[in-house]
Protein backbone atom coordinates (compact mmCIF):
# COMPACT_ATOMS: atom_id res chain seq x y z
CA UNK A 1 0.00 0.00 0.00
CA UNK A 2 1.75 3.41 -1.05
CA UNK A 3 0.60 6.66 0.05
CA UNK A 4 2.56 10.18 -1.27
CA UNK A 5 2.21 13.21 -1.37
CA UNK A 6 2.09 14.05 2.24
CA UNK A 7 4.85 16.54 2.43
CA UNK A 8 4.09 18.11 -1.40
CA UNK A 9 0.35 17.62 -1.79
CA UNK A 10 0.74 16.29 -4.86
CA UNK A 11 -1.16 13.12 -5.90
CA UNK A 12 1.78 10.89 -6.63
CA UNK A 13 -1.02 8.08 -6.90
CA UNK A 14 -2.61 10.14 -10.71
CA UNK A 15 1.23 11.20 -11.65
CA UNK A 16 2.50 7.30 -11.56
CA UNK A 17 -0.70 5.84 -13.51
CA UNK A 18 -0.20 8.81 -16.21
CA UNK A 19 3.51 8.16 -16.50
CA UNK A 20 2.77 4.03 -16.76
CA UNK A 21 0.15 4.71 -19.16
CA UNK A 22 2.93 6.28 -21.53
CA UNK A 23 5.08 3.18 -20.79
CA UNK A 24 2.05 1.19 -21.50
CA UNK A 25 1.64 2.22 -24.67
CA UNK A 26 4.25 -0.73 -26.31
CA UNK A 27 2.37 -3.67 -24.45
CA UNK A 28 -0.84 -2.41 -25.65
CA UNK A 29 0.31 -2.74 -29.03
CA UNK A 30 1.38 -6.47 -28.39
CA UNK A 31 -1.60 -6.89 -26.86
CA UNK A 32 -3.49 -5.54 -29.81
CA UNK A 33 -1.51 -7.76 -32.43
CA UNK A 34 -1.91 -10.76 -30.07
CA UNK A 35 -5.79 -10.43 -30.62
CA UNK A 36 -5.04 -9.56 -34.07
CA UNK A 37 -3.45 -13.00 -35.04
CA UNK A 38 -5.84 -14.54 -32.84
CA UNK A 39 -8.91 -13.46 -35.14
CA UNK A 40 -6.68 -14.57 -38.04
CA UNK A 41 -6.00 -17.84 -36.89
CA UNK A 42 -10.03 -18.15 -36.31
CA UNK A 43 -10.57 -16.79 -39.29
CA UNK A 44 -8.32 -19.18 -41.15
CA UNK A 45 -10.05 -22.67 -39.30
CA UNK A 46 -13.69 -21.10 -40.27
CA UNK A 47 -12.80 -21.08 -43.69
CA UNK A 48 -11.13 -24.44 -43.43
CA UNK A 49 -14.60 -25.94 -41.39
CA UNK A 50 -16.78 -24.79 -44.65
CA UNK A 51 -14.07 -26.41 -47.62
CA UNK A 52 -13.76 -29.36 -45.41
CA UNK A 53 -17.68 -30.21 -45.25
CA UNK A 54 -17.27 -29.55 -49.15
CA UNK A 55 -14.17 -32.64 -49.00
CA UNK A 56 -16.53 -34.90 -46.94
CA UNK A 57 -18.90 -34.41 -50.19
CA UNK A 58 -16.16 -36.11 -52.53
CA UNK A 59 -16.54 -39.49 -51.44
CA UNK A 60 -20.48 -40.08 -52.15
CA UNK A 61 -19.68 -37.73 -55.56
CA UNK A 62 -17.41 -40.52 -56.58
CA UNK A 63 -19.73 -43.39 -56.36
CA UNK A 64 -21.70 -44.71 -59.12
CA UNK A 65 -25.03 -44.47 -57.08
CA UNK A 66 -24.90 -40.87 -57.33
CA UNK A 67 -25.26 -40.48 -60.85
CA UNK A 68 -27.11 -43.77 -61.70
CA UNK A 69 -29.54 -44.46 -58.60
CA UNK A 70 -32.33 -46.92 -59.80
CA UNK A 71 -35.68 -46.33 -58.78
CA UNK A 72 -38.07 -48.85 -58.72
CA UNK A 73 -42.02 -48.91 -59.44
CA UNK A 74 -43.87 -51.51 -57.52
CA UNK A 75 -47.59 -52.17 -59.18
CA UNK A 76 -48.69 -53.51 -55.74
CA UNK A 77 -46.53 -51.35 -53.04
CA UNK A 78 -48.86 -53.33 -50.02
CA UNK A 79 -47.36 -56.89 -51.45
CA UNK A 80 -43.66 -56.46 -53.04
CA UNK A 81 -41.52 -53.37 -53.40
CA UNK A 82 -37.67 -53.33 -54.04
CA UNK A 83 -34.65 -50.94 -54.57
CA UNK A 84 -31.87 -51.62 -57.28
CA UNK A 85 -28.32 -51.36 -57.74
CA UNK A 86 -26.64 -48.95 -60.01
CA UNK A 87 -25.59 -51.73 -62.58
CA UNK A 88 -29.52 -53.07 -62.07
CA UNK A 89 -30.43 -52.90 -65.81
CA UNK A 90 -33.46 -51.13 -66.46
CA UNK A 91 -36.61 -53.55 -67.28
CA UNK A 92 -40.00 -54.64 -65.72
CA UNK A 93 -39.83 -57.96 -63.63
CA UNK A 94 -42.66 -60.34 -62.11
CA UNK A 95 -42.38 -61.39 -58.46
CA UNK A 96 -45.52 -63.92 -57.50
CA UNK A 97 -45.25 -64.56 -53.52
CA UNK A 98 -46.72 -67.62 -52.50
CA UNK A 99 -45.74 -67.66 -48.66
CA UNK A 100 -43.97 -65.31 -46.36
CA UNK A 101 -41.11 -66.19 -44.04
CA UNK A 102 -42.08 -66.64 -40.35
CA UNK A 103 -40.46 -67.12 -37.10
CA UNK A 104 -40.95 -70.36 -35.15
CA UNK A 105 -42.64 -69.93 -31.88
CA UNK A 106 -44.16 -72.11 -29.00
CA UNK A 107 -46.66 -71.23 -26.75
CA UNK A 108 -47.72 -71.88 -22.79
CA UNK A 109 -50.00 -70.61 -20.48
CA UNK A 110 -48.46 -69.39 -16.69
CA UNK A 111 -50.17 -71.25 -14.03
CA UNK A 112 -53.04 -68.68 -12.56
CA UNK A 113 -51.39 -69.64 -8.49
CA UNK A 114 -47.83 -67.86 -10.12
CA UNK A 115 -47.47 -64.13 -9.78
CA UNK A 116 -44.83 -62.82 -12.41
CA UNK A 117 -43.03 -60.43 -10.23
CA UNK A 118 -42.59 -62.88 -7.35
CA UNK A 119 -39.98 -65.58 -6.10
CA UNK A 120 -40.61 -68.39 -7.71
CA UNK A 121 -39.80 -70.17 -4.31
CA UNK A 122 -38.36 -73.12 -5.88
CA UNK A 123 -34.98 -73.68 -7.93
CA UNK A 124 -35.22 -74.73 -11.18
CA UNK A 125 -32.49 -76.58 -13.92
CA UNK A 126 -32.90 -75.96 -18.04
CA UNK A 127 -31.42 -75.75 -21.17
CA UNK A 128 -32.58 -73.82 -24.68
CA UNK A 129 -30.62 -74.99 -27.75
CA UNK A 130 -31.22 -72.44 -30.56
CA UNK A 131 -29.63 -72.15 -34.35
CA UNK A 132 -27.57 -69.58 -36.02
CA UNK A 133 -27.87 -68.23 -39.42
CA UNK A 134 -25.83 -71.32 -40.74
CA UNK A 135 -27.65 -73.87 -38.36
CA UNK A 136 -25.23 -74.15 -35.81
CA UNK A 137 -26.43 -75.34 -32.66
CA UNK A 138 -26.35 -72.81 -29.89
CA UNK A 139 -26.87 -74.46 -26.40
CA UNK A 140 -27.71 -72.22 -23.54
CA UNK A 141 -27.89 -73.81 -19.76
CA UNK A 142 -29.94 -71.92 -16.93
CA UNK A 143 -30.15 -72.18 -12.99
CA UNK A 144 -32.40 -71.05 -11.59
CA UNK A 145 -32.53 -69.96 -7.87
CA UNK A 146 -35.81 -69.76 -5.71
CA UNK A 147 -35.59 -66.10 -5.02
CA UNK A 148 -35.90 -65.20 -8.74
CA UNK A 149 -38.93 -64.76 -10.50
CA UNK A 150 -40.44 -65.03 -13.72
CA UNK A 151 -39.72 -61.72 -14.51
CA UNK A 152 -35.50 -62.35 -13.79
CA UNK A 153 -35.77 -65.18 -15.89
CA UNK A 154 -37.14 -64.24 -19.25
CA UNK A 155 -34.61 -61.13 -18.71
CA UNK A 156 -31.77 -63.30 -18.76
CA UNK A 157 -32.75 -66.19 -21.24
CA UNK A 158 -33.78 -63.16 -24.31
CA UNK A 159 -30.19 -61.82 -23.01
CA UNK A 160 -28.27 -65.19 -23.21
CA UNK A 161 -30.08 -67.34 -25.59
CA UNK A 162 -29.14 -66.00 -28.95
CA UNK A 163 -31.75 -66.40 -31.86
CA UNK A 164 -34.83 -66.45 -29.32
CA UNK A 165 -37.36 -64.12 -27.22
CA UNK A 166 -39.63 -65.40 -24.19
CA UNK A 167 -42.08 -63.22 -22.90
CA UNK A 168 -45.62 -63.02 -21.52
CA UNK A 169 -48.98 -61.75 -22.77
CA UNK A 170 -50.84 -60.29 -19.77
CA UNK A 171 -54.06 -60.21 -21.50
CA UNK A 172 -54.26 -64.05 -22.22
CA UNK A 173 -51.80 -65.32 -19.90
CA UNK A 174 -50.07 -66.76 -22.42
CA UNK A 175 -46.20 -67.38 -22.61
CA UNK A 176 -44.77 -67.13 -26.17
CA UNK A 177 -41.34 -68.23 -27.20
CA UNK A 178 -40.19 -67.65 -30.87
CA UNK A 179 -37.24 -67.37 -32.79
CA UNK A 180 -36.05 -64.17 -33.29
CA UNK A 181 -35.26 -64.69 -37.09
CA UNK A 182 -37.32 -66.25 -40.00
CA UNK A 183 -37.06 -69.08 -42.05
CA UNK A 184 -35.60 -72.56 -41.62
CA UNK A 185 -32.54 -72.58 -40.28
CA UNK A 186 -32.71 -76.20 -38.92
CA UNK A 187 -32.43 -79.70 -40.50
CA UNK A 188 -32.73 -83.27 -38.95
CA UNK A 189 -29.80 -86.20 -40.42
CA UNK A 190 -32.34 -86.89 -42.72
CA UNK A 191 -32.54 -83.12 -44.23
CA UNK A 192 -36.20 -82.83 -42.88
CA UNK A 193 -37.34 -79.56 -41.23
CA UNK A 194 -36.49 -79.84 -36.88
CA UNK A 195 -37.40 -77.11 -34.18
CA UNK A 196 -35.47 -74.26 -33.93
CA UNK A 197 -35.89 -74.10 -30.40
CA UNK A 198 -34.91 -77.27 -28.19
CA UNK A 199 -35.55 -78.16 -24.59
CA UNK A 200 -37.42 -81.00 -22.60
CA UNK A 201 -40.69 -80.83 -22.82
CA UNK A 202 -41.36 -83.01 -19.55
CA UNK A 203 -38.73 -80.48 -17.44
CA UNK A 204 -40.36 -79.16 -14.45
CA UNK A 205 -39.75 -75.50 -15.74
CA UNK A 206 -41.22 -75.92 -19.27
CA UNK A 207 -43.88 -78.41 -18.14
CA UNK A 208 -45.27 -76.92 -14.95
CA UNK A 209 -44.49 -73.26 -14.50
CA UNK A 210 -44.59 -72.24 -18.29
CA UNK A 211 -47.05 -75.04 -19.28
CA UNK A 212 -45.35 -74.79 -22.97
CA UNK A 213 -47.23 -77.50 -25.08
CA UNK A 214 -45.45 -78.64 -28.13
CA UNK A 215 -48.60 -79.59 -30.65
CA UNK A 216 -49.10 -75.34 -30.04
CA UNK A 217 -47.52 -72.59 -31.69
CA UNK A 218 -46.47 -72.91 -35.45
CA UNK A 219 -43.53 -73.79 -37.16
CA UNK A 220 -41.16 -71.86 -39.12
CA UNK A 221 -41.12 -71.34 -42.67
CA UNK A 222 -39.47 -69.92 -45.42
CA UNK A 223 -40.72 -67.61 -48.13
CA UNK A 224 -41.87 -68.79 -51.49
CA UNK A 225 -41.93 -66.79 -54.67
CA UNK A 226 -41.44 -67.17 -58.02
CA UNK A 227 -39.66 -64.93 -60.64
CA UNK A 228 -40.87 -63.94 -63.98
CA UNK A 229 -43.36 -66.45 -63.98
CA UNK A 230 -41.06 -69.12 -63.83
CA UNK A 231 -38.40 -69.26 -61.55
CA UNK A 232 -39.45 -70.44 -58.34
CA UNK A 233 -36.79 -69.72 -55.29
CA UNK A 234 -37.26 -69.52 -51.58
CA UNK A 235 -35.52 -67.42 -49.23
CA UNK A 236 -35.24 -67.53 -45.33
CA UNK A 237 -36.13 -64.11 -44.93
CA UNK A 238 -38.71 -61.49 -46.82
CA UNK A 239 -36.15 -60.37 -48.71
CA UNK A 240 -33.96 -61.77 -51.87
CA UNK A 241 -31.22 -60.11 -53.55
CA UNK A 242 -31.59 -61.15 -57.70
CA UNK A 243 -29.05 -59.58 -60.31
CA UNK A 244 -28.75 -56.32 -58.62
CA UNK A 245 -32.38 -56.09 -57.50
CA UNK A 246 -33.53 -56.27 -53.71
CA UNK A 247 -37.17 -57.61 -53.43
CA UNK A 248 -38.83 -56.75 -49.67
CA UNK A 249 -42.06 -59.17 -49.58
CA UNK A 250 -44.89 -57.99 -47.32
CA UNK A 251 -47.36 -60.20 -48.22
CA UNK A 252 -48.62 -63.08 -50.89
CA UNK A 253 -50.22 -62.46 -54.18
CA UNK A 254 -52.93 -64.75 -54.16
CA UNK A 255 -54.37 -62.06 -57.55
CA UNK A 256 -51.66 -62.32 -59.45
CA UNK A 257 -47.86 -61.23 -60.09
CA UNK A 258 -46.54 -57.91 -59.01
CA UNK A 259 -44.88 -56.18 -61.80
CA UNK A 260 -41.77 -53.70 -60.41
CA UNK A 261 -39.99 -51.67 -63.03
CA UNK A 262 -36.31 -50.40 -62.84
CA UNK A 263 -35.51 -46.95 -64.36
CA UNK A 264 -33.06 -44.63 -63.73
CA UNK A 265 -34.06 -42.45 -60.70
CA UNK A 266 -32.96 -38.76 -62.64
CA UNK A 267 -34.21 -36.52 -59.90
CA UNK A 268 -32.44 -38.27 -57.23
CA UNK A 269 -28.98 -38.55 -59.14
CA UNK A 270 -30.16 -34.64 -60.18
CA UNK A 271 -30.31 -33.30 -56.33
CA UNK A 272 -26.95 -35.33 -55.46
CA UNK A 273 -25.46 -32.83 -57.60
CA UNK A 274 -27.01 -30.07 -57.05
CA UNK A 275 -26.16 -30.37 -53.43
CA UNK A 276 -22.68 -30.60 -54.37
CA UNK A 277 -22.76 -27.32 -56.32
CA UNK A 278 -24.60 -25.60 -54.14
CA UNK A 279 -21.98 -26.66 -51.76
CA UNK A 280 -19.29 -25.40 -54.02
CA UNK A 281 -20.69 -22.42 -54.35
CA UNK A 282 -20.74 -21.69 -50.43
CA UNK A 283 -17.25 -22.25 -50.51
CA UNK A 284 -16.70 -19.79 -53.89
CA UNK A 285 -18.70 -17.12 -51.72
CA UNK A 286 -16.86 -17.66 -48.46
CA UNK A 287 -13.39 -17.90 -49.80
CA UNK A 288 -14.43 -14.42 -52.17
CA UNK A 289 -15.60 -13.19 -49.38
CA UNK A 290 -12.49 -12.93 -47.20
CA UNK A 291 -11.01 -10.91 -50.08
CA UNK A 292 -13.28 -8.64 -50.84
CA UNK A 293 -14.52 -7.38 -47.88
CA UNK A 294 -13.62 -3.90 -46.82
CA UNK A 295 -10.11 -3.45 -44.25
CA UNK A 296 -10.49 -0.70 -41.59
CA UNK A 297 -7.18 0.19 -41.26
CA UNK A 298 -7.97 2.93 -38.38
CA UNK A 299 -9.92 -0.20 -36.12
CA UNK A 300 -7.53 -2.13 -34.06
CA UNK A 301 -8.54 -4.06 -31.77
CA UNK A 302 -9.54 -2.44 -28.11
CA UNK A 303 -7.64 -3.04 -25.21
CA UNK A 304 -9.32 -3.71 -21.92
CA UNK A 305 -8.93 0.00 -20.67
CA UNK A 306 -10.76 1.29 -23.89
CA UNK A 307 -13.52 -1.44 -23.25
CA UNK A 308 -14.30 -0.32 -19.79
CA UNK A 309 -15.39 3.28 -20.82
CA UNK A 310 -17.41 1.62 -23.84
CA UNK A 311 -21.33 -0.29 -23.97
CA UNK A 312 -21.50 -4.15 -25.28
CA UNK A 313 -23.27 -3.13 -28.59
CA UNK A 314 -20.05 -0.32 -29.42
CA UNK A 315 -17.63 -2.63 -28.69
CA UNK A 316 -19.37 -5.38 -30.84
CA UNK A 317 -19.77 -2.76 -33.50
CA UNK A 318 -15.83 -1.61 -33.06
CA UNK A 319 -14.78 -5.59 -33.35
CA UNK A 320 -17.28 -6.15 -36.35
CA UNK A 321 -15.15 -3.56 -37.99
CA UNK A 322 -12.05 -4.52 -36.95
CA UNK A 323 -12.31 -8.39 -37.77
CA UNK A 324 -13.19 -7.10 -41.18
CA UNK A 325 -11.14 -7.95 -44.21
CA UNK A 326 -8.79 -9.71 -41.37
CA UNK A 327 -7.14 -12.60 -44.21
CA UNK A 328 -8.00 -10.11 -47.01
CA UNK A 329 -4.70 -10.89 -49.33
CA UNK A 330 -3.41 -13.91 -47.69
CA UNK A 331 -2.25 -16.06 -51.19
CA UNK A 332 -3.27 -19.32 -49.36
CA UNK A 333 -6.59 -18.29 -49.62
CA UNK A 334 -6.21 -16.68 -53.09
CA UNK A 335 -4.33 -19.69 -54.48
CA UNK A 336 -6.66 -21.89 -53.34
CA UNK A 337 -9.48 -20.21 -55.08
CA UNK A 338 -7.90 -20.20 -58.11
CA UNK A 339 -6.86 -24.25 -58.11
CA UNK A 340 -10.33 -24.87 -57.24
CA UNK A 341 -11.66 -22.92 -60.07
CA UNK A 342 -8.93 -24.73 -62.69
CA UNK A 343 -9.88 -27.91 -62.03
CA UNK A 344 -13.38 -27.59 -63.50
CA UNK A 345 -11.80 -25.97 -66.83
CA UNK A 346 -9.55 -28.08 -68.24
CA UNK A 347 -11.12 -30.87 -70.58
CA UNK A 348 -11.70 -34.71 -69.15
CA UNK A 349 -10.04 -36.87 -71.84
CA UNK A 350 -12.01 -39.98 -70.90
CA UNK A 351 -13.65 -42.59 -73.66
CA UNK A 352 -16.86 -41.06 -72.80
CA UNK A 353 -18.89 -38.52 -74.85
CA UNK A 354 -18.43 -35.81 -72.17
CA UNK A 355 -15.17 -33.47 -71.46
CA UNK A 356 -16.34 -30.47 -69.97
CA UNK A 357 -19.27 -29.17 -67.84
CA UNK A 358 -21.13 -27.38 -70.00
CA UNK A 359 -21.87 -30.67 -71.82
CA UNK A 360 -23.98 -31.52 -69.17
CA UNK A 361 -25.71 -28.42 -68.62
CA UNK A 362 -23.33 -26.51 -65.89
CA UNK A 363 -21.23 -23.22 -65.87
CA UNK A 364 -19.85 -20.55 -64.43
CA UNK A 365 -22.47 -17.54 -63.60
CA UNK A 366 -22.52 -14.58 -66.01
CA UNK A 367 -21.95 -12.38 -62.92
CA UNK A 368 -18.04 -12.16 -62.72
CA UNK A 369 -18.88 -10.63 -59.09
CA UNK A 370 -19.80 -14.19 -58.08
CA UNK A 371 -16.03 -15.12 -58.18
CA UNK A 372 -16.58 -18.46 -60.02
CA UNK A 373 -19.61 -20.07 -58.81
CA UNK A 374 -21.15 -22.68 -60.63
CA UNK A 375 -25.29 -22.95 -62.10
CA UNK A 376 -27.35 -25.72 -63.49
CA UNK A 377 -29.24 -26.03 -66.28
CA UNK A 378 -31.64 -28.17 -64.89
CA UNK A 379 -33.40 -30.15 -68.08
CA UNK A 380 -29.96 -30.11 -69.55
CA UNK A 381 -28.73 -32.61 -66.61
CA UNK A 382 -31.61 -34.27 -66.16
CA UNK A 383 -31.12 -34.61 -70.36
CA UNK A 384 -28.03 -36.29 -69.54
CA UNK A 385 -28.75 -38.11 -66.55
CA UNK A 386 -31.43 -39.78 -68.53
CA UNK A 387 -29.72 -40.87 -71.61
CA UNK A 388 -26.06 -41.64 -69.93
CA UNK A 389 -25.33 -41.54 -66.26
CA UNK A 390 -22.21 -43.81 -66.92
CA UNK A 391 -20.45 -41.25 -68.91
CA UNK A 392 -21.51 -38.13 -66.65
CA UNK A 393 -19.87 -40.22 -63.82
CA UNK A 394 -16.85 -40.45 -65.69
CA UNK A 395 -16.46 -36.96 -66.00
CA UNK A 396 -16.98 -36.19 -62.50
CA UNK A 397 -14.70 -38.96 -61.03
CA UNK A 398 -12.49 -40.38 -63.52
CA UNK A 399 -10.04 -42.05 -61.30
CA UNK A 400 -7.23 -41.82 -63.44
CA UNK A 401 -4.43 -38.89 -63.17
CA UNK A 402 -3.33 -35.96 -65.91
CA UNK A 403 -6.00 -34.96 -68.10
CA UNK A 404 -8.17 -37.92 -67.52
CA UNK A 405 -8.42 -37.09 -63.94
CA UNK A 406 -12.11 -36.88 -63.18
CA UNK A 407 -13.69 -32.96 -61.95
CA UNK A 408 -14.28 -34.38 -58.57
CA UNK A 409 -11.04 -35.66 -58.25
CA UNK A 410 -9.21 -32.40 -59.09
CA UNK A 411 -11.26 -30.37 -57.01
CA UNK A 412 -10.48 -33.02 -54.18
CA UNK A 413 -6.96 -32.35 -55.01
CA UNK A 414 -6.89 -28.76 -54.41
CA UNK A 415 -9.12 -28.92 -51.49
CA UNK A 416 -6.79 -31.29 -49.74
CA UNK A 417 -3.75 -28.94 -50.70
CA UNK A 418 -5.61 -25.65 -49.30
CA UNK A 419 -6.45 -27.25 -46.35
CA UNK A 420 -3.68 -28.07 -45.83
CA UNK A 421 -1.76 -25.10 -46.20
CA UNK A 422 -4.09 -23.26 -43.92
CA UNK A 423 -3.12 -25.84 -40.97
CA UNK A 424 0.26 -25.17 -41.46
CA UNK A 425 -0.75 -21.50 -41.33
CA UNK A 426 -3.55 -21.47 -38.59
CA UNK A 427 -3.54 -25.03 -37.23
CA UNK A 428 -6.39 -26.67 -35.94
CA UNK A 429 -8.58 -27.02 -32.64
CA UNK A 430 -5.88 -29.76 -31.29
CA UNK A 431 -2.69 -28.22 -32.88
CA UNK A 432 -0.49 -26.81 -30.21
CA UNK A 433 1.28 -23.52 -30.81
CA UNK A 434 4.72 -25.16 -31.73
CA UNK A 435 3.04 -26.53 -34.85
CA UNK A 436 1.83 -24.01 -37.10
CA UNK A 437 3.12 -20.38 -38.03
CA UNK A 438 0.61 -18.15 -35.89
CA UNK A 439 0.52 -20.12 -33.21
CA UNK A 440 4.75 -19.78 -33.15
CA UNK A 441 3.97 -15.86 -33.53
CA UNK A 442 1.63 -16.03 -30.64
CA UNK A 443 3.93 -17.79 -28.30
CA UNK A 444 6.95 -15.54 -28.92
CA UNK A 445 4.30 -12.32 -28.55
CA UNK A 446 3.01 -14.23 -25.28
CA UNK A 447 7.13 -14.49 -24.43
CA UNK A 448 7.59 -10.91 -24.99
CA UNK A 449 4.11 -9.76 -23.25
CA UNK A 450 5.12 -11.42 -20.20
CA UNK A 451 8.36 -10.22 -20.00
CA UNK A 452 7.50 -6.60 -20.81
CA UNK A 453 5.30 -6.71 -17.79
CA UNK A 454 7.78 -7.84 -15.71
CA UNK A 455 10.02 -4.66 -16.97
CA UNK A 456 6.71 -2.32 -16.40
CA UNK A 457 6.34 -3.66 -12.50
CA UNK A 458 10.31 -2.68 -12.12
CA UNK A 459 9.44 1.03 -14.13
CA UNK A 460 6.31 1.73 -11.42
CA UNK A 461 8.70 0.98 -8.36
CA UNK A 462 11.28 2.74 -9.84
CA UNK A 463 8.76 5.83 -10.82
CA UNK A 464 7.17 5.49 -6.76
CA UNK A 465 11.01 5.17 -5.32
CA UNK A 466 11.83 8.56 -6.98
CA UNK A 467 8.66 9.96 -5.51
CA UNK A 468 9.03 8.70 -2.49
CA UNK A 469 12.24 10.25 -1.97
CA UNK A 470 11.36 13.81 -3.34
CA UNK A 471 8.66 13.42 -0.68
CA UNK A 472 11.49 12.79 1.68
CA UNK A 473 13.49 15.41 0.61
CA UNK A 474 10.96 18.24 0.27
CA UNK A 475 9.82 16.84 3.84
CA UNK A 476 13.54 17.38 5.70
CA UNK A 477 13.75 20.80 3.86
CA UNK A 478 10.22 22.18 5.22
CA UNK A 479 11.92 20.63 8.92
CA UNK A 480 14.99 22.58 8.42
CA UNK A 481 12.72 25.23 7.27
CA UNK A 482 10.35 25.36 10.55
CA UNK A 483 13.78 25.11 12.70
CA UNK A 484 14.94 28.57 11.40
CA UNK A 485 11.68 30.00 11.45
CA UNK A 486 11.33 28.95 15.15
CA UNK A 487 14.99 30.25 16.00
CA UNK A 488 14.65 33.69 14.14
CA UNK A 489 11.04 34.22 16.10
CA UNK A 490 13.07 33.60 19.26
Amino acid sequence: MRIGGLATGMDIDELVNKLMTAERVPLNKMQQNQTTLTWQRDAFRDVNKTLKELDDMMLDMKLSKAYNTKKVNSTNDSAVTATGDAGTANGSYKISVEQLATSEMKVGKVAKEIDFEKPLGKAYNFSITTYDKDGKAQEHSFQVSKDETLKDVFKRVNSEAEGMRLFYDEQSGQVVMETTYTGIRHKDEAGNQASEMEFEMDNPFFSEVLNIDATQGKKAQNAQFTYNDNLKLESQENSYKLNGITYEFKNTTPEGPVTLTVTNDVDSAFDKIKAFVDKYNEVVEKLNGTQTEDKYRNYQPLTEEQKKEMSEKEIELWEEKAKSGIIKGESIISNGLFSMRQGWYAPVKNDGPFTSLTEIGIKTTSNYLDGGKLEINEDKLKEMLREDPAAVQKLFSNSSEGEGRGLVNRLEDALESTIKNIENRAGKSTSTMENYTIGKSMKDLNARISDFQKRLQDIETRYWNQFTAMEKAISNMNSQANQLMSQFGQ
